[in-house]
């Protein structure tokens, strides 16, 4: 009876690990599957407001023009055709609102019925023209020409220079700045982190007093489990003010503050997989080179170092990956400007913190939405190369050792 009861005692256990296995496996396939679904949705569409329409002169021999161009010429930095490839001719913006500027309102009708017919005489008669028009304010007979305007493509998103979702007429979404802002930051985040934090695990692993190390570990892998907030906090308080004094710039939140604060979040991790890594090192190994009269230095960078490079080098990649994927922290110490970084010291802006920032404020399904979702789609594809390499790290490692 009692073998039966442990049977089916098994039996339950390895069923209802194999339904939570299931289960978690389900889950997180099908949120990569939201997620793609979501983003690949920005592609091979107009970045311009639902139901409306660029219009020129029919003499105008411009024919398309991508977002960048169109942002430019509303924005009056972009006044005249030649620039963009047309006439030496000036640049006249309308807008529907403006219509009254060239029509009264019994022109234009009571019920906006005379509106088709008046706006496309003011297309007509001015070649400079470019007319932002609702498309059921188009009569059959439109005297002007539709500007065709650039789809938005995978290579125009990744290597575009300007980050401008809510833009109007013309959403302009090029997310390069928040690729090089992401990695500027991050990059610069290791360089600072790495020497540091194996300089203390070598510490911890082969000098510290037992002790000493004991009390050690606990405490920096404490440090892992302080939420990010808090980090971005003290960077805030403590990281900015301090590099805006020094440097004696306007503002301190910086891709350098940014830099700081995420190498200090990612040395915990970067110490403690490298010390592991480190105490593995085989005690013969270790001894062998001190009887052939190395001292304790040169065994420390001769041979345990180069034996544990592929536990340190692991380290150093989930430093990353945490480095990549940091929100909060980041969000509230480097400035979020969407420029392309040509210098620590200036702001910067990167994915996670773009999506934190301006989620909640894009309407479901529509274009900065699914913009924001492509960024997440970016960032788990680095996140995902990020782990792929610690895998593919750990496994030569193992068949080293093997």
């Amino acid at each position: 009876m009692k073998k039966i009861l442990s049977y089916l005692f098994n039996r339950f256990i390895t069923i209802l690990l194999y339904i939570s296995g299931s289960i978690t496996s389900i889950i997180v396939i099908l949120i990569v599957i939201f997620l793609f679904s979501e983003g690949s949705g920005l592609f091979g569409k107009k970045p311009t407001e639902e139901g409306s329409i660029m219009a020129v002169n029919k003499t105008n021999k411009v024919k398309h023009l991508n977002a960048e161009q169109i942002k430019l010429i509303f924005d009056g930095e972009i006044t005249n055709w030649k620039t963009v490839g047309g006439k030496n001719d000036s640049i006249i913006l309308f807008r529907m609102d403006n219509i009254t500027d060239y029509y009264t309102e019994e022109q234009i009708g009571e019920n906006f019925e005379n509106l088709p017919k008046c706006i496309s005489q003011v297309v007509d008669s001015m070649p400079g023209i470019i007319a932002l028009v609702n498309k059921k304010y188009i009569a059959k007979d439109f005297a002007g020409k539709e500007l065709k305007i650039d789809k938005i493509t995978v290579t125009d998103f990744l290597f575009g220079k300007l980050w401008f979702p809510t833009a109007q007429p013309v959403a302009v979404m090029g997310a390069l700045p928040l690729l090089l802002g992401t990695f500027w930051v991050s990059i610069f985040a290791i360089l600072f982190a790495l020497p540091l934090g194996l300089a203390t695990a070598i510490y911890m692993a082969e000098v510290a007093h037992p002790t000493v190390r004991n009390i050690l570990k606990p405490v920096i892998e404490l440090l892992a489990g302080i939420p990010s907030v808090v980090y971005g906090f003290f960077g805030l308080i403590v990281v900015v003010p301090l590099i805006q004094s020094v440097f004696n710039l306007p503002v301190g939140e910086t891709a350098f503050a940014g830099s700081i604060v995420l190498g200090i979040m990612a040395l915990p991790t970067i110490i403690t997989i490298s010390e592991d890594a480190i105490r593995t090192t085989p005690r013969s190994m270790k001894e062998a080179s001190l009887a052939l009269g190395a001292t304790q230095w040169q065994t420390i960078f001769r041979v345990i170092i180069p034996y544990s490079s592929s536990g340190i080098t692991a380290g150093a990649i989930l430093g990353i990956g945490r480095a990549i994927g940091e929100t909060m922290a980041v969000l509230m110490v480097t400035g979020n400007a969407a420029v392309i970084p040509h210098s620590l010291l200036q702001p910067v802006r990167t994915i996670p913190a773009t999506i934190a920032a301006e989620l909640g404020e894009t309407s479901q399904g529509g274009l900065h939405y699914q913009a924001l979702f492509t960024l997440g789609c970016i960032l788990f594809l680095i996140t995902l190369i990020v782990n792929l390499a610690v895998e593919f790290i750990s496994r030569k490692r193992k068949r080293v050792e093997a």
